[in-house]
Parts: structure tokens; sequence; C-alpha cells
């Protein structure tokens, strides 16, 4: 389709030469009014003719079903959902995205530049259109150890990219404040290009919020509490509502939207897990709870269409207008929203929650392998140095931890796990640079029994993490990630119990998404085996290496008191 005007679009709204598709008898959600009106829609050259009866060389009667805009996902790390772009795309069409704003942060922290042209090729493979904010803090932070870095001079050539709308949510706020140049020149990119800049700074407030924002950052999607994000909408931050898979914030922030200031606000997902995409759906199941919870469902629609593509110049999208891309949702029910039919660009894409297969297959796109270990990596021995050891605290449902310190059994010298107080062992294998750094400890709350669980998803540098009851389950399972060049593993004693191969970087997999969660539920089935009672130990696992959230973190660097931001040792 292209996008700028031609003679026939101009003939098919004139009624002059007949549009490619009218569908009639729609109730159309006009989410510039915030009304729905009785009317037919007329479709040519991908583009909306316009509304009325008229001519065209197909009919499509609604009966009385609801078009509403393609939905756009205001902020996603598509890595979360462990599949590539093209699988993800499918799978998110089919449930009326039609696009999304995401940030390649994951991937950028193991491959760098070479992550970053993987995912702007892929893309071009994918059925919902994905944009992208350039990662802003690569590495998150110098406490672990990541694949790659990238400063201002790294990402300046792909600010040329038509896909790249901006800078990528700048979490490293107390860097900002304090002045960090690194940081800073990539604001003033940003700006220098007329891109977007995202930020992120939690429960950030008063004259902190004022520097923050006097910096340049003009967004905010990490709001916890109402007031929070009440303080930062009055000073002009566009805040993005989260609703996603780990952290849900919808039911407490919904109260501050109001009809004067809806405008400046959106919906985001930010991690979408494959479970949750697949029985839940994507931006639908957003527009879905925040309707139940009592908000006007064509505010809803436009706080997933129109005020996402607003914010990020998304011309001609978000809105079922005269001039604009068809990209349109087909729905029965409102307030219980559910895709029937899916139009990319004037064309059916999907239809009763399944994406249609593509006419021609995207070319597959090559990846670095990322998976360099140092041979002898595997001693997870622990030395006692003492009977009483800091312990990481699973939080349930948050991917924040507790700290507490306990007494830990003792064998022949070395620190052991213990099933009578649910402590196993936790390591962390460093596997970009081969430096060998394994950083060792315990955390309490995974309930195993036996055995062990491994993945090379930890955030945010996606070294290999294991937890584990006995050194040969947890050296079984961190071989299996190795040879599968990443993904996730379940073992006991030196027998894999279950496997998921995640290629592209250890992160993602180009098989469909109901392959990959197939494969994710025999993972948590055979954990659940070995005495697991968390209630997702995979993404718990996933955030135990993330030395920016509270309070008691591991990295391959060693143990990290994230509220005294430095390293601890592990015996007291």
């Amino acid at each position: 389709m292209s996008q700028k005007t031609s003679i026939s679009i101009i003939n098919a709204a004139l009624d002059k030469e007949p549009a490619d598709i009218l569908f009639t008898n729609a109730r159309l959600v006009n989410v510039f009014t915030r009304s729905i009106e009785q009317t037919s829609v007329a479709v040519a050259d991908g583009l909306i003719a316009g509304f009325g009866p008229r001519k065209a060389r197909e009919v499509v009667d609604l009966a009385g079903r609801f078009l509403l805009p393609g939905l756009i996902d205001a902020h996603i790390h598509i890595e979360s959902t462990l599949a590539g772009p093209v699988s993800f795309g499918r799978a998110a069409v089919a449930c009326g995205t039609t696009a999304v704003v995401a940030d390649p942060h994951e991937i950028a922290n193991v491959l760098g530049t070479k992550g970053l042209d993987y995912m702007l090729e892929a893309a071009k493979g994918s059925l919902a259109d994905i944009f992208y904010m350039l990662p802003s803090c690569v590495p998150a932070t110098n406490m672990e150890s990541s694949g790659a870095c990238l400063g201002a001079d790294d990402l300046e050539p792909y600010f040329d990219n038509p896909r790249v709308l901006g800078l990528a949510e700048v979490m490293n706020f107390p860097g900002v404040l304090a002045g960090d140049e690194d940081l800073l020149a990539k604001i003033a990119l940003a700006k220098k290009r007329g891109k977007r800049v995202d930020g992120h700074s939690p429960l950030l407030r008063g004259k902190g919020l004022d520097a923050y924002l006097a910096a340049g950052m003009e967004s905010d999607h990490e709001c916890i509490r109402a007031d929070e994000a009440k303080e930062k909408l009055e000073k002009g931050m566009f805040i993005m509502i989260r609703e996603g898979t780990a952290a849900k914030n919808l039911a407490d922030l919904l109260p501050i939207v109001t009809a004067q200031n809806a405008f400046r606000c959106a919906f985001c997902s930010d991690d979408r897990h494959p479970y949750t995409l697949l029985d839940d759906g994507h931006m639908d199941s957003i527009v879905r709870r925040a309707i139940s919870c009592g908000l006007d469902p064509a505010t809803a629609i436009a706080m997933a269409s129109l005020h996402p593509a607003c914010h990020f110049g998304l011309a001609r999208r978000g809105a079922v207008a005269p001039g604009y891309i068809a990209d349109l949702v087909v729905a029965s029910d409102i307030a219980n929203l559910h895709a029937e039919a899916v139009y990319k660009n004037g064309l059916l894409v999907a239809q009763n929650n399944r994406a249609f297969a593509q006419s021609a297959a995207p070319s597959p796109v090559s990846v670095p392998i990322s998976m360099n270990v140092a041979p002898g990596s595997l001693d997870f021995s622990i030395p006692a140095n003492s009977t009483r050891a800091r312990i990481i605290e699973l939080v349930s449902g948050q991917v924040l931890t507790g700290h507490s310190i306990k007494t830990v059994p003792i064998a022949d010298g070395l620190a052991t796990a213990d099933a009578s107080q649910d402590i196993a062992k936790l390591v962390v294998i460093e596997r970009h640079r081969a430096t060998g750094r394994v950083g060792k400890g315990f955390v309490q709350g995974f309930g195993l029994k036996k055995g062990a669980i491994a993945a090379s998803i930890a955030h945010d540098s996606h070294n290999i993490i294991v937890a584990g009851m006995d050194d040969k389950s947890m050296q079984t399972a961190a071989q299996e990630i190795m040879h599968m060049k990443g993904g996730m593993a379940v073992a006991l004693g030196d027998r894999v119990l279950a496997s998921l191969a995640l290629p592209i970087a250890g992160l993602m997999s180009e098989e469909p998404l109901e392959e990959i969660r197939s494969c994710l539920d025999t993972l948590i089935k055979e954990a659940v085996n070995l005495g697991c009672s968390a209630n997702d130990p995979f993404m718990a696992l996933s955030f135990l290496a993330l030395p920016v959230i509270p309070s008691l973190k591991l990295t391959d660097k060693g143990l990290v008191d994230v509220e005294k931001f430095g390293f601890v040792e592990l015996f007291v």
C-alpha cells in the first residue's frame, strides 16, 4: 500500500470509482468524538475512502457489528513473548493489534547493534507493524556482565530508519539527575532528530521529577500509584497505563483518567508472556479490563489506538476516518471486545482469533550465536565461611525480592540447599565473553524438593541463571541451555526432563507461539513435579539477576544489595 495520496483514493471518496470494500451496517467507534455511529465505511488502496453508501467491488455486511481502529501497544518488549517478530506479529494481529511500539532492550543487551539489526530486519515479515524505540540503557548497570555497550554514537545511525521513533525508556533516572554525560548525549541526539524520549521513573516525585522532565523525558509507563501518575500528568508527562503479565497497574491508575485528560493517556502491555497472549489476548484484553473497571468504551479504545498514534507521530493511524490506513477490527460486543475479523491495510488478515498464512513467507533473518561460556564455569560449589547466609526471598506476583539471613546446612565445608527451609542454590553464569565468572547464592520460595531449573533469560543482561537442590542437576540444566544456544530447561540428576530452545539471542524462537507455549507448559509441569510451587517459576527466575529492583539480587559478579546499590558478601 502506498502512503501517498493517489487519484484512485480521491475518486473512490467522490464515488467516481468503486471502492475496494464497502462495510455496510457498521456501528463505527469514532475515537475523535467518543461516539458510536451507524454508517457504511469504504476502503480503497488500503485507506479509508469515506462514509456512507457508494459503489464497491466487495460489500461486507457487518449486520450491526462494531467497526473500530486497529489497536496499538504503546510500549512492549517483544522478547517477553519468547517469540521473534514474525511469530509475535501473527499472534498480535489475531487479537486485533495492528501496530506496536517496541523496545528491543533485551536483545540489545545480548547482541548490541547486531540485535537491533535483527529486530529491524525481522519486523519486515510481521503482519503487525512493528516500530522501535532505541534502547537507552545498554548495559543497564555495571553490576552485571552484558553482551554489549551502546553509546550515543552507536545509536545515531538507527535514527534514520523509518521504523525508529525515538529513545526508549530511560530507566537510569538517577543517572539523568546526576548529569551522566552518555545518557544526556543520547537524549540530546533523539531531540535533535525530532524523536520521542520515553521515561521510566517509578515513584519519582517533586523536584526530582521536575529535573527528570527538564532533561527531556516525555512519557512514563512505570507509575504504580494514582497520586504519582496524577502529578506526572499535571507536569506534562504522557502516561502509559501498563497492564502486562508481570506488572498490572490498570486498576490502581484508571481513576486518574478523565474526559479532560484522557488524550494524554494510553495503554501498554510492557511484557506479554506466551500464555497471557494466547489465553487472554493483547491490547483487546486491556480494553476489556478498562471497560469492566468503568471506563467509557470509546475512550478505552481511543487509549489503545488514537492516543498512542498521536503521541508517537504515527500518521494516518489509530482511527477510522478518510485518509487513514485501513487497519480495522470487527467485533460483536464492544464491552467484551474480541476481534472477530482484522483487516490490515484493507486486507483481511485474521478471523476468529487466528491469523491467516501470508501469501509469501518472510525470508528467515540470521542472528549471531550468543552463547560464549568459558570452560570450567560449571563449578557450583559454595565454600562455607559461616553457617549464616544472605537469602534472596521470592515475593509472589512481584519482581522485587525480600532479603533475609538464615542458617544453611554445611557438608564437607560446603554450603548446600535445604528443602526443609525451601532454600535452593542459585547461580548466574556469565555467557557473553567467556570470563568464567559465576555468581553464587541462595533463594527461598521456589518450593523445589529436588532437581533444578535454568534459563538464559535473566534480566537485564541475560546470563544463564540456575536454581536447584543439587549441583549435578544444576550442571545438567546449564549444559542443556548451552547445547540449545539458549533457552529453558528442567533437570534431575543427569537427565533433562524438559526444555525449550530459544536460539535467537537465548531469548526468542521463530516457532509459532502455540508451540512455544506448549513447550513452556511442559517445562512448568516438570518443575511442579520436582516440588516447585512458584506460580510462574521461569518468570520468577528471570528477575532474580536484575540489580535495579529491590532488594537482594544475584549477578555473575556477585550478590547485590539493591537498596545500598552495591555488592555484599554471601555469608554473614
